[in-house]
């Protein structure tokens, strides 16, 4: 082969391995970019934290003002569930006479005649007296439930609101006491006087009497024992009255109806 293709055929061979290198080489950059560039197109930006805010609704319950034919009925309510649990302790078994706040002692006008008879050793005969005593009130105080309910029935309340509202544990109790004592002692009398013959404590003080009277010098003691004991037997109801009433005012479970805690739920 001439000299002079040799050379050409050398320079096309060259040439073309020249372009080749350059092909090779640019494939490896567009390769690279393109790697880069899916690199940055596939990391993502952090998703956004979208805050769902609750809003929950607070019911709040409207309360009806208390009328005053409800204070009026709940303070009735309240008398009746007193004197319903007044009666049934005092006329239980040592209803009075194992309950130091009402029970009965010797009658405070006929004490000389209780101190003499100590002093002349008869104690004895004083101590059996107070005890039938106390059980005449006790068999008394568990017939006079319908003698107290009754005095409620008619019972009207100059300023209902007020007692109802009150601080005071026992105010309904001081109303019915101050506006029906007299017609309730009344009532209460023919059954504490048949109670007080029954257990046989009218025999005993006629004869403690009997007794200190013939004492020489003394002067004579005519205390009326039914008197004395239909009230004190009334005094005792409306003492555990006022305690179960404070109850009631007080306490909620001790509300037993829807009545008392509409009236007293306050």
């Amino acid at each position: 082969m001439p000299p002079f293709r040799i050379f050409v055929a050398a320079l096309a061979v060259t040439v073309a391995a020249t372009q080749g290198a350059q092909a090779q080489t640019k494939a490896k950059t567009t390769t690279t970019k393109k790697t880069t560039t899916a690199k940055k197109t596939t990391a993502k930006a952090p998703a956004k934290t979208t805050t769902t805010k609750t809003t929950t609704k607070v019911t709040v319950p409207v309360v009806t003002p208390l009328t005053l034919p409800e204070a009026t009925t709940g303070l009735k309510e309240a008398l009746t569930q007193s004197i319903t649990r007044a009666v049934d302790i005092a006329g239980s078994a040592e209803g009075f006479n194992a309950n130091a706040d009402i029970r009965i002692p010797f009658p405070p006008e006929a004490e000389l005649v209780s101190t003499t008879l100590r002093g002349l050793r008869m104690g004895a005969l004083v101590d059996k007296f107070e005890v039938v005593l106390n059980r005449s009130a006790e068999a008394a105080a568990a017939q006079a439930k319908p003698i107290f309910l009754g005095a409620i029935q008619n019972l009207s309340f100059a300023d209902a609101m007020a007692l109802v509202t009150t601080r005071e544990p026992d105010a309904a109790t001081l109303y019915l006491h101050q506006n029906t004592e007299p017609q309730l002692v009344a009532a209460l009398k023919p059954i504490v006087q048949q109670s007080l013959e029954q257990t046989g404590a009218t025999k005993l003080y006629a004869e403690m009497v009997a007794r200190y009277n013939k004492i020489p010098l003394v002067t004579p003691v005519n205390a009326d024992l039914t008197a004395y004991a239909t009230q004190k037997t009334s005094d005792g109801i409306f003492t555990l009255m006022a305690a179960e009433e404070g109850r009631i005012r007080l306490n909620a479970a001790a509300r037993g109806s829807d009545v008392l805690k509409r009236v007293f739920g306050k």
